[in-house]
C-alpha cells in the first residue's frame, strides 16, 4: 500500500518522525507539492495526506487509485468532500489537537499588546536603558486585565479554554456562539448576543470557523459599535476580519491594538492592508505549531489510517 504525504513540512520540518506512518505502508513525504504536480506526486497511492495542497474533483478523476484522505489539520476546505463522498472515499481530519496550544498563543497576543515585552526588551538592548535619566520607562501604555472584559466569539474547546485562562487573570468573559452550554456560565462568563459583545468588551477575540454569515464579521460597521479603545485579536481564521477597516480603525485610534496570526491570503502578501497599520502585531500562523500540539497531530493522523484499516473509521468528515 502506497502512502503519499503531499506537504508534510509545516507539520514535521524534522523534529517528528514519520514512523508511524511508514510502519502502515509504503511511504513518501514531499515538503510540499505544487498545485500542477499534485496528481503526478499521488500516482496510483491509496492513502494520500495533505495540509493546504488541494485536493479537488480535477485530482481524484486523475488519481483513481485513492482509497483514504487524511487532511493534516482540523480545517478541510482544501478537500473536495463531495466529489471524495460520491467515490466512497472517507476523509479524515484531526480535530482537537491544537487546543491548549492557540489558547494559550491567544493570551500570549493579548499580554503582549497590553505589555509590549518584545519592543521594551528590544529598546533595553539598543541601549535605551543604559541613557535613561530614571530608574524606569515605559515606551507604550501598559494595560492591567483584571477587571475587564473579554468577548469570545466562537466559544467552542479553543474558545472555552481561552476563557478559563482570561478568568483566571481576573477578566470577566462574553460569549458568543451558535451554540449555547448554559453550564459553562457564571458571574464572570455568560452568553450575550453579537451586538452586545461589541459593545461592552474590552478586548474581542476570534475563535470561530470561516463560513459565509462569518466572513468580514470584523467590519467598519461592527467595529462603529465597539468601545474605543478597544483590542482585537484573530488566531482563528483571516477573512473574517475586513483587513482595510481594520487598519483604518487601528490608524485613526478607534482601535487601541490588534494582534493577528492569521491573514487573508497566506503567506502574508506584500501589500496587505494591516502591514500600513499602527499598534498591529502580525505572526505568521503559529499558534498551532508548538511540537507537543504537532505531535498530537501526527498521533490521530496515524491512527486514523489504522482505524480506516481496520474497517472502523474514525474522525471522518463525510
Amino acid at each position: 500500500m502506497k502512502i503519499v504525504v503531499l506537504d508534510g513540512y509545516t507539520e514535521n520540518p524534522g523534529d517528528l518522525s514519520w514512523d508511524g506512518l511508514e510502519a502502515l505502508g509504503e511511504l513518501t513525504v514531499y515538503d510540499r507539492t505544487p498545485g500542477n504536480l499534485t496528481a503526478e506526486r499521488i500516482g496510483n497511492a491509496e492513502i494520500i495526506y495533505t495540509n493546504k495542497t488541494v485536493i479537488d474533483e480535477t485530482i481524484l478523476t486523475a488519481c483513481p487509485d485513492i482509497k483514504f484522505i487524511g487532511v493534516l489539520a482540523t480545517g478541510y476546505n482544501i478537500v473536495d468532500v463531495k466529489a471524495a463522498t460520491k467515490r466512497g472515499i472517507p476523509v479524515a481530519n484531526v480535530p482537537a489537537y491544537s487546543t491548549l496550544a492557540v489558547s494559550q498563543f491567544t493570551i500570549a497576543l493579548l499580554l503582549e499588546l497590553c505589555h509590549h515585552v518584545g519592543a521594551h526588551s528590544e529598546s533595553v538592548l539598543k541601549g535605551d536603558w543604559a541613557k535613561s535619566q530614571d530608574y524606569c520607562y515605559w515606551n507604550y501604555p501598559l494595560i492591567e486585565l483584571a477587571g475587564k472584559t473579554i468577548g469570545i466569539i466562537g466559544f467552542g474547546r479553543i474558545g472555552q479554554k481561552t476563557a478559563a485562562i482570561a478568568q483566571a487573570l481576573g477578566m470577566k468573559v462574553l460569549a458568543y456562539s451558535r451554540s449555547k452550554h448554559k453550564e459553562l456560565e457564571s458571574e464572570s462568563c455568560k452568553y450575550v448576543e453579537l451586538d452586545e459583545l461589541f459593545e461592552e468588551s474590552d478586548v474581542i477575540t476570534l475563535h470561530c470557523p470561516l463560513f459565509p454569515e462569518t466572513e468580514g464579521m470584523i467590519n467598519k460597521d461592527s467595529i462603529a459599535k465597539m468601545k474605543d479603545g478597544v483590542m482585537i485579536i484573530n488566531d482563528s481564521r483571516g477573512p473574517l476580519i475586513v483587513e482595510e477597516d481594520l487598519r483604518d480603525a487601528l490608524n485613526n485610534g478607534k482601535v487601541a491594538g490588534a494582534a493577528v496570526d492569521v491573514v487573508s491570503a497566506e503567506p502574508i502578501k506584500a501589500d496587505n492592508p494591516l502591514l500600513s497599520a499602527k499598534n498591529i502585531i502580525i505572526t505568521p500562523h503559529i499558534a498551532w505549531a508548538p511540537k507537543e500540539s504537532r505531535q498530537r497531530l501526527m498521533d490521530t493522523a496515524v491512527e486514523n489510517l489504522k482505524a480506516f484499516l481496520g474497517g472502523k473509521p474514525i474522525n471522518t468528515v463525510n
